[in-house]
């Protein structure tokens, strides 16, 4: 029989599980988990949803298999667990958070490899293969293959990687790297031009499921929703100001005359009522961090008084552009 839940899988364990919650939070998207230790939760925004928690690996394949509709996992899982199919689609490909690098690390006292094609003449001038430890051999062996080293030996491994050339069951490793502190902690270091893959967060979903209940495409869309408006809105703020003027129109005049005073899409004026003098108008605008001093003072050199900022929760347009793409991506 057919499951009628809608489920949304977010990691378990690692620095993506506190990110992962902190995010759905600032996305008006909290997730209610009264037992620490229970692995099922709720997200009182989007009552249809039940949220679980597994494994980053096991959230990829969850999804891909359908028994998942919706997960949250970096992009290096995704990418390793998702298959030759098109059963997971990548809803959102940027939350902004879990940014690290999949890359090729050899070890400090290799001074003669200082380029995967330096690792290439390494491997040509010795009888046995290049040993390779890896969490990620499919990523991995396409990567070697492609530049010319499709004749290593890759090691699966799930424990910790960067202590394996030291302890000697492989030569080099392929392995998340951030900020690389634990790399130089074990006397490795990484490859310039060994990147392997640029990960962070992504938010993906079982593409059969949004296809054939149109519940779940829905609750994607809400998902969407909240979640573009959010990053849409980071580092916003929304700016008030009292002006002395003859209307609105010469208000907004003098402001797109300054380069910084545009807003989304223009000036919002409107009258201040007072006690006797009917010339007082309030403007506002929705300006980027960087530009806010900018701002300020442009609005003060025009007249402008009794400036108020405030931080911007969300910016919602007309249609969330990913669910536009979505939908398109759905009927080809």
């Amino acid at each position: 029989m057919p499951r009628t839940d809608i489920r949304f899988a977010l990691p378990s364990k690692g620095r993506l599980e506190p990110e992962s919650l902190a995010f759905l939070d600032a996305c008006g998207l909290s997730i209610y988990k009264p037992n620490p230790r229970q692995y099922q939760a709720t997200v009182p925004a989007v009552p249809d949803l039940s949220v679980l928690f597994q494994r980053p690996g096991d959230i990829v394949v969850g999804v891909r298999q359908g028994s998942l509709d919706f997960g949250i996992a970096g992009l290096d899982a995704v990418e390793e667990k998702r298959g030759d199919g098109d059963d997971i689609i990548i809803l959102h490909e940027a939350l902004g958070f879990g940014s690290c690098s999949l890359a090729l690390a050899v070890p400090e006292m290799w001074d003669d490899v200082l380029t995967v094609s330096d690792l290439v003449t390494r491997q040509s001038q010795q009888p046995d293969r290049l040993r390779v430890a890896t969490k990620y051999p499919n990523l991995t062996r396409t990567y070697l293959a492609q530049h010319g080293l499709s004749d290593v030996k890759l090691i699966d491994s799930e424990g910790t990687l960067e202590v394996a050339p030291t302890i000697g069951y492989a030569d080099l490793i392929a392995d998340l790297v951030s900020t690389g502190t634990t790399l130089r902690d074990n006397r490795l270091r990484p490859l310039p031009d060994g990147v392997i893959l640029k990960s962070q967060a992504v938010l993906i979903a079982n593409r059969s499921a949004l296809q054939q209940r149109p519940e779940v495409l829905a609750v994607a869309r809400q998902l969407l929703e909240f979640i573009e408006a959010h990053l849409r809105a980071q580092g916003s703020y929304l700016v008030f100001a009292n002006m002395r003027g003859e209307s609105p129109e010469a208000i907004a005049q003098a402001m797109l005359a300054q380069p910084h005073l545009s807003g989304l899409q223009g000036p919002t004026i409107s009258p201040v009522v007072t006690r006797d003098d009917r010339s007082w108008f309030d403007v506002n605008i929705v300006v980027r961090k960087d530009r806010l001093m900018p701002t300020i003072t442009e609005l003060r050199a025009i007249g402008g008084s009794g400036v108020v900022v405030t931080p911007v929760t969300y910016i919602f347009e007309e249609e969330p552009p990913r669910y536009t793409q979505l939908l398109r991506t759905l009927e080809s």
